[in-house]
């Protein structure tokens, strides 16, 4: 079986991310689409394994095999659990619609730290741009204060929203390069602090639900066994 048939015959979620989720496309913004897959179980039985995620086959597309991508949201990995959250969803299948019921089984304090060092490295990259060319790139700076933010409401609610809503317009001035730069890495530096605070309080569980989403997991594997014997 092809990857790309694993994608296009065993999708179970699929939806768009990027800025078009995010509410800040503009004229020129991509589509990118995001997906999860479910690998027939008997593919698992071979020396050769499935693969863990598929780029393609349409441009700007990106899929996880299920197994991988929980493994990534029970990690707290930020692009994961914004997927899961996308308030653009193309296709949910019946397990597909079981596995957006287990959204919040994932989330967990230690958001605080995943989003907060993803955000670090982008922070050491715009630091770089800054060194060197004298300002950063806008668009990247944007998109950080924007997961900032989202980490530290995620912290203070319990609930991940991935559209910005009326921050749209001071969001896009960023990317255009109309806010100057202190002024923009002292927004980002105030939402270091507020998510680290937010974080003490969180109505967020210590740990995720592991249980309940390899419960999920075998389930799923088990129907898959069975519909091929």
């Amino acid at each position: 079986m092809s990857p790309e048939s694993l994608v296009t015959d065993h999708t179970i979620y699929a939806c768009v991310m990027g800025s078009r989720a995010f509410g800040l496309a503009t004229e020129g913004s991509d589509t990118d689409r995001r997906g999860v897959f479910l690998a027939p179980t008997p593919l698992f039985w071979r020396f050769e394994k499935p693969p863990t995620h598929v780029e393609g086959p349409a441009d700007e597309q990106f899929s996880w095999e299920l197994e991988r991508f929980c493994e990534l949201a029970l990690r707290g990995n930020p692009n994961i659990l914004e997927c899961l959250h996308s308030p653009l969803v193309e296709y949910a299948d019946a397990t597909g619609r079981e596995l957006l019921a287990l959204r919040g089984a994932f989330l967990s304090r230690r958001v605080h730290e995943t989003f907060v060092r993803y955000a670090h490295g982008r922070r050491r990259k715009l630091d770089a741009d800054v060194r060197i060319h004298g300002a950063p790139r806008w668009k990247h700076a944007m998109h950080l204060l924007r997961l900032l933010t989202s980490a530290r409401d995620l912290l203070r609610t319990g609930v991940l929203t991935v559209d910005v809503g009326d921050r749209r317009e001071e969001l896009l001035e960023v990317r255009r390069g109309e806010v100057p730069w202190p002024e923009v890495e002292a927004r980002m530096n105030r939402l270091v602090r507020e998510a680290e605070e937010a974080a003490a309080g969180s109505p967020l569980p210590g740990e995720p639900d592991r249980r309940r989403v390899e419960d999920f997991l075998v389930r799923t594997r088990r129907a898959s066994a069975l519909r091929a014997a």
